[in-house]
Parts: C-alpha cells; structure tokens; sequence
C-alpha cells in the first residue's frame, strides 16, 4: 500500500552552497568571481522563501575548515562579507528579514565583528524571515562551545541543555537540508541540527540555484514521509485519527 505523502511545506531550510568556484573555473574567471555570484544567488533565495512562506533560511557561507584556503581567496572573501553587509542589509530590512549571523566571531577583525553586530541589531525587531548566516561556522566547534557553556553553567550535561545552548538555539531544527554542486555530504554543518532534516543533493552549481531549484527540492521533500521514529503503520492511524504528527522539536521537548 503507498504510503501517504507528507505535504507540508518546510518551515527551516538549510543550504551548503557549494560550487562557487568551479562555477569561475569554467568560465575562466577568478574564483572571488564565482562568490560574488553566490551572493547574487542567496539574494533570489532569500525573495523565493518570503514569498513561499518559509519561517527559516540558514545558509552555510564560510566554514571553519575555509581558513585553509589560498590567502587571497580568503581576504577576497572577507571583504565581499564586509560589502554585503552595506549593500544588503537595507534590503533585508526593508523586507522584514531577522538576520543573525552564526559562528565563532573570535577570528574576524574587530571591525568586522562590530559590523555584523550592528547589522544584527538592525533588523532584531523584523518578524519575517529568520535568516541565519553562518560564517566561521563548524557543526563540532558548535557543539564544543555548547558543553562548554552547559559545563560553566553548573547544569547536568543533558540532551536539553546542550540543544538550548547551541548557536542555532532560537531557531527549530531544519526540515530539509540541500547542498548544492554535486557532493553528497554536509561537510561539518548542522551535526546535531539535522538530525531530522530530509537531505537533499543536486548538480547544480550555487551560482546557478534559482527558484525552480528550491521549488524542486521542496517537491521532494513533500514526497517524503517523516515518521521520527515511528512506524508506516503509526503515521496511518495518526492521520486518520486526524491527529499532528510529531515533529524533531516534539521529541527534543519530550
């Protein structure tokens, strides 16, 4: 018997955008050309989860990991953060964008924190789309700074108590997960997050992800059916009961 389809429409998406810079090395441009059209893309997705309803954006922008990158990439990307932060930020406002920006901001320059902070506190009071921008961003430094603050706090060292504290902890967990340029892995994003979210792998480079690609990958999430643990059988009776379906937050609560 077919299963039923689980219809609704994510409310957390989280993205890997990767392939900004084979998406320069195919045309022959420097690979700082590939993110700025990254930025670019993130734009169009940010207009495509307002207007799809979607509550939560987190989009996976510089990792932890990226450090290790040639020099001049890297201060490359430093300063297209820096420009970002001018030149959309008024936009997000307008739009009714809350915007955070997640990771360990220990390593940036003091102005760069300053910037990032201010551009947070900007847009604290929009009560629109959540989104989450995570730079310098690994999911095991996430969790380390999170036992860390459970262990400073004198708390027992719980399931709950390490999900409040970690930096994603005024958002729900995903719903669906998406890494772009062909990859099929996470590369150290979300570890504990999503550890319920539907996965989601496409070809496509992150320069070239539009809204018929969150559309695509939406339709294959609504496809899925999410049981958290129980059983076909379970999820039948539930929804001919009429009841909810439990969800990755009804279990962390629980």
């Amino acid at each position: 018997m077919a299963l039923p389809m689980h219809n609704n429409m994510p409310h957390h998406v989280a993205i890997v955008m990767d392939g900004n810079g084979r998406w320069a090395a195919k045309r022959f441009l420097p690979r700082i050309a590939g993110h700025k059209q990254g930025v670019a893309a993130l734009r169009r997705c940010v207009k495509a989860c307002l207007d799809r309803g979607i509550g939560v954006l987190t989009v996976f922008a510089f990792s932890s990991e990226n450090w290790s990158r040639p020099p001049d990439e890297v201060s490359g990307l430093m300063e297209l953060l820096a420009r970002a932060v001018v030149s959309e930020v008024p936009e997000l406002q307008d739009a009714g964008v809350q915007l955070h920006f997640v990771g360990d901001r220990l390593r940036l320059s003091g102005n760069m924190q300053d910037a990032l902070a201010a551009a947070e506190s900007s847009t604290v009071s929009n009560s629109g789309l959540v989104l989450n921008v995570c730079f310098n961003y690994g999911g095991r430094w996430d969790i380390a700074q999170a036992a860390q603050k459970v262990a400073h706090s004198g708390q027992a060292m719980t399931e709950h108590a390490l999900d409040r504290a970690l930096a994603l902890a005024h958002v729900p967990d995903p719903d669906l997960l998406i890494r772009t340029g062909g990859e099929l892995r996470i590369s150290n994003f979300l570890l504990w997050q999503a550890a319920y979210a539907e996965l989601h792998f496409t070809d496509k480079l992150w320069p070239e992800f539009d809204e018929l690609s969150l559309d695509e990958a939406i339709a294959v999430f609504q496809q899925r059916e999410r049981r958290f643990g129980q059983t076909p059988d379970q999820i039948i009776a539930a929804q001919t009961r009429g009841l909810t379906l439990p969800s990755d937050e009804s279990i962390k609560a629980a």
